[in-house]
């Protein structure tokens, strides 16, 4: 009985430093966190019930609890798409801000009354058909987020958010640190790529994956910077080396273009 008392203090001993030593660090760098909701729906009512909660409810109250800038994206091919699709950029200072948020924000009476026609619809008028949400921490040698400085009209910018899953975790860890130690984050900054975000999935429908978003002036710019990544010869180099081979089995990218209300 002793063994084993002592046995579940060791334990809990270890996991305490275990934690305080991943939140410390995680302190040190300074490493954002990320939760990108994504809605999806089918009709325009939908679509208009949900760009009125984000402009007028959802992010004001985000800005009002000291989040600077949050992102909405819609997919360049909603408009013909069965299932339209609206990404909701949130970064985050640590895990617990985002499991604060709820609770801050049905103490907020702007957000209650603005949000109304979206958290009273009834449930044969839902303002989406699905809603889901992926958690991300920031990579080590990008720990926060930036909002690019784009010149072109709003409507013309795109931004490119990739998925890269990986066969297993050993190998998805593997593709981290090509993107940190391995060079691939200088690499997109060098050929200016202007990334909003890199980030480790922590907690999503498709793992072990990466996502990472980057931004250009418009199509045309996206095509340009692409082709010159393809034909960079440090890129050729690093894509050759053999310790990097097969990290990644599904690469989905997403092109889309933000809303009049986004902060990107």
């Amino acid at each position: 009985m002793i063994k084993k008392s002592m046995y579940l203090l060791l334990s809990s001993v270890l996991g305490t430093i275990f934690f305080t030593s991943t939140f410390a660090q995680n302190k040190k760098n300074n490493r954002e966190f990320y939760e990108i909701k994504l809605y999806h729906f089918t009709t325009t009512t939908q679509e208009e019930t949900l760009d009125k909660y984000l402009s007028e409810a959802y992010i004001p109250a985000l800005h009002k609890a000291g989040i600077k800038s949050v992102g909405a994206f819609k997919p360049l091919g909603n408009d013909t798409a069965a299932d339209k699709k609206l990404y909701v950029l949130v970064p985050l200072t640590s895990m617990e801000q985002l499991l604060t948020l709820p609770q801050q924000l049905q103490k907020d009476a702007g957000y209650i009354n603005a949000a109304k026609t979206y958290t009273d619809a009834a449930y044969n008028a839902a303002p989406y058909t699905r809603m889901e949400s992926i958690l991300l921490r920031a990579f080590n040698l990008a720990p926060r987020s930036a909002v690019p400085e784009l010149k072109s009209n709003k409507k013309e910018r795109v931004y490119e958010l990739r998925s890269y899953e990986s066969p297993t975790e050993k190998l998805y860890w593997n593709k981290v640190h090509m993107f940190n130690e391995g060079g691939e984050i200088p690499l997109f900054k060098r050929l200016q790529f202007n990334a909003v975000f890199y980030g480790e999935v922590i907690a999503g429908s498709r793992m072990p994956n990466l996502m990472y978003m980057t931004s250009f002036e418009n199509i045309a710019d996206r095509e340009a910077h692409w082709q010159t990544f393809r034909d960079d010869a440090e890129w050729k180099a690093l894509s050759a080396k053999p310790e990097y081979k097969n990290n990644v089995s599904r690469n989905e990218t997403i092109l889309t273009r933000p809303t009049n209300y986004s902060d990107y």
